[in-house]
């Protein structure tokens, strides 16, 4: 099977219908439609079919058990698309039932490469609008404002509540508003804990939740010993980049690193190695924004900077300490040049040699 997940609208749905086009006889089955609902309890779709799309699958009880038995009965050449929200992709983690049954893509919102396909969009009309298909294509900003609310909305108060029962949405609420102005900065739980009141666990708690379903994102900080690196404090982004209150250095930081991620997610989907997006912070405050590693090894350094062009000295530093290529990508940047071994790029430039 393959697992298609990301975001609420990122564009799942759409996706998986025109995958649809490919086949003789696809049926796509949504377990909020009650006759759909019905089929999936029967498994009462004709034997002719040879694509079989689940969207929602995941608020069915049992949905796991159920997948296993439909995987594990399916006659030879029929294939299983199954769409949703993170609750998915959590089950990569420890032992499940569907293990060795399927293959995981994420689906995230639009990349500058991507928007380049029309050449439509402008990278400052992305990073305003964040990469989401409702915002980006929509023809003023009243009908941004508009959506963003009731996409925030409907996902504390139905999303959340449907992946765990929490009663103080007004405190996740709470939450989610004090995220938006932390942005790029490592977290305390402690904090977070004072300013709404709550436990720090409970804080840790929501956070979780948060990043399960794809609202925000966390990078850790990068440590050869990884039971370490757990515990030191996490900087948390958000996927849309639109969501974001602070200047336009933190916006711009959300947008690179919105865009690494989907980089480094693709490259795992698609070559089954390890690329994880972290940030490297010493005791001594030596701060780098981004590293990419491969199954624990570090393969690239990435600094964002809004107009500074001279090399930024931590960038330089663990550039020299890890011996790997080094880029400081700056956005308003007149000439692009090497110097001291590290690449100052544009980004746009260095947007378009990402894998997506």
């Amino acid at each position: 099977m393959v697992f298609l997940v990301g975001p609420r609208q990122v564009g799942k749905t759409w996706l998986a219908k025109e995958i649809c086009k490919n086949y003789k006889n696809p049926l796509y089955l949504n377990y909020d439609s009650s006759k759909d609902c019905e089929m999936i309890k029967d498994e009462s779709w004709l034997p002719n079919i040879d694509l079989l799309i689940f969207d929602e699958i995941h608020k069915m009880p049992k949905w796991k058990n159920y997948l296993k038995g439909v995987f594990d009965n399916k006659p030879e050449g029929l294939h299983i698309l199954v769409t949703g929200s993170a609750r998915l992709d959590t089950f990569r983690q420890g032992g499940d039932s569907l293990a060795g049954r399927y293959f995981i893509h994420h689906l995230l919102p639009f990349s500058y490469k991507e928007s380049l396909i029309d050449n439509k969009f402008t990278l400052d009309h992305l990073i305003e609008r964040g990469g989401f298909p409702e915002t980006l294509l929509a023809e003023n900003s009243e009908e941004v404002s508009r959506w963003r609310k009731l996409y925030s909305d409907n996902l504390i108060r139905d999303d959340i509540l449907d992946f765990e029962n929490i009663q103080e949405l007004k405190a996740m609420q709470v939450l989610v508003e004090l995220l938006k102005k932390r942005v790029a900065s490592p977290i305390s739980y402690k904090s977070l804990a004072e300013d709404i009141d709550k436990a720090p666990n409970t804080i840790k708690k929501y956070i979780q939740i948060l990043e399960s379903l794809y609202i925000i994102f966390r990078v850790t900080p990068f440590s050869k010993n990884i039971a370490r690196s757990l515990k030191k404090e996490p900087k948390l982004y958000f996927y849309d980049t639109g969501m974001v209150k602070g200047d336009t250095g933190v916006k711009y930081e959300n947008y690179i690193a919105v865009s690494l991620l989907k980089h480094s997610l693709h490259l795992t989907d698609t070559t089954g190695e390890e690329v994880v997006l972290h940030y490297i912070r010493t005791k001594e405050k030596k701060e780098v924004d981004f590293c990419l590693t491969i199954n624990d090894e570090p393969i690239m350094l990435i600094e964002a900077k809004t107009s500074d062009t001279s090399i930024n000295k931590d960038l330089y530093y663990f550039h020299q300490k890890y011996d790997i290529p080094a880029t400081q990508v700056v956005r308003y940047l007149r000439k692009e040049r090497l110097q001291k071994n590290i690449t100052v790029k544009k980004p746009e430039n260095f947007l378009k040699e990402l894998t997506v």
